[in-house]
């Protein structure tokens, strides 16, 4: 895809405040260095953010000699924005000040019973009301709202193209969340989100071949090449959950047979859970309750959890190994809800699975981890589209 020169600005601001909300406060110069690019790039970069009111002057700082150089921070109570990821089974808001610093939480479960859009977005605005409450920020501060959706996403349009778990299609979603909140609405899906999560905040800092694999109820991976996000031609990149792994296997929400998500998102869990043992008390009719009871009977060395830990850590590292030898990444990260439950299990089994099947020259530069972020992930990433969007020149 041909760059243009809106493309690369935008690049070269986020990068740029990468490095000042990571590293506060700092200099023009030490930008330069860090990021590679010009100090006179950098001087207007900062500029621009100075006059928006993003950054701020804090002082100065010796310079061997020199003429002392101005340090600059982000300005942290200047703004606020909201990230909202939006599950199968939950909606979780977050709102941040401009340094992205957590200020305050909210979530709202959801259910099979409670998925039409009108529902959901309901939801989404009473979470959002609940947060700006909670840490009494003005309305008035907020640059925008970053909503993380499953499925496939047109982020210009603000559609839901595809939700398979819901069967949306076509949803006008930013259409219907501007009814019930004033304020700028940035669109995503959760594979962009927690990728920019990542580059920005955790294990992919500093990387430019990064895969983050989210492992929830959907089941994807989110992708960036050369530090960018790739998205593909329809903002559809990274569904791997939808590649098959088990040929005429089981049936998944998408329609086909055998695909990566039956196997290892959460209700695949669940099923080779019912597999191993068809009577187990851990089998909930709640996907949620049921992972949590996995991973407490994990914990207790319990066999069918064992077992069934050990099958899905087989299926993801065929899976993994797969992406290792089609991307050749610096980083692997396993992000979302069932990552985090079921934690180093999963991680170690995967491994070992991983390291049968990917080829080992790629394999020996890839790291594995899981998630360092200790707030949410997606809501996080979410954020940061709308910190992006709020700094985007106009298309006027």
């Amino acid at each position: 895809m041909k760059r243009t020169s809106r493309d690369i600005r935008r690049a070269n601001r986020n990068e740029l405040l990468r490095y000042v909300i990571a590293q506060s406060p700092v200099s023009r110069q030490e930008l330069a260095a860090a990021t590679g690019l010009s100090l006179a790039t950098v001087a207007n970069l900062v500029g621009e953010l100075l006059e928006r009111g993003v950054l701020v002057e804090v002082g100065f700082e010796d310079s061997d000699g020199g003429r002392p150089r101005g340090l600059v921070a982000m300005k942290a109570d200047g703004g606020a924005l909201i990230g909202v990821d939006v599950a199968e089974t939950y909606i979780h808001v977050e709102l941040f000040d401009l340094a992205l610093r957590l200020l305050a939480r909210a979530e709202e479960p959801l259910s099979a019973s409670v998925n039409r859009p009108e529902q959901v977005v309901g939801h989404i605005a009473s979470g959002v009301r609940t947060v700006l409450a909670d840490a009494g920020v003005d309305a008035g501060l907020v640059f925008g709202v970053g909503v993380s959706m499953p499925g496939q996403v047109e982020r210009e349009g603000g559609l839901s193209v595809f939700a398979p778990n819901w069967n949306w299609h076509e949803v006008p979603l930013r259409e219907l969340l501007a009814e019930q909140l004033q304020f700028p609405i940035y669109l995503d899906n959760p594979l962009m989100a927690c990728t920019v999560a990542e580059l920005w905040f955790g294990a992919a800092r500093g990387c430019d071949d990064v895969v983050v694999v989210n492992l929830g109820t959907g089941v994807g991976a989110g992708i960036a090449v050369a530090g960018s996000l790739y998205r593909g031609a329809s903002n559809t990149a990274g569904e791997w959950g939808h590649t098959t792994l088990v040929l005429d296997g089981r049936a998944c929400h998408c329609g086909a047979m055998g695909c990566v998500e039956a196997y290892v998102g959460s209700l695949g869990i669940i099923n080779t859970l019912r597999e191993v043992d068809p009577d187990s008390a851990l089998l909930h009719a709640d996907q949620t309750a049921a992972i949590d009871a996995l991973a407490e009977a994990l914990a207790k060395g319990e066999a069918a959890a064992v077992e069934t830990v050990k099958r899905t850590a087989r299926y993801l590292g065929v899976a993994v190994g797969n992406l290792v030898n089609l991307l050749n990444p610096q980083v692997i990260v396993l992000s979302s809800w069932v990552a985090a439950r079921l934690g180093d299990a999963l991680l170690t089994g995967m491994r070992e699975a991983v390291a049968e099947h990917a080829l080992p020259r790629p394999l020996e530069h890839t790291r594995i981890m899981l998630c360092p972020i200790a707030t949410n992930p997606v809501s996080l990433g979410a954020a940061t589209f709308a910190l992006e969007g709020a700094l985007a020149p106009s298309r006027s």
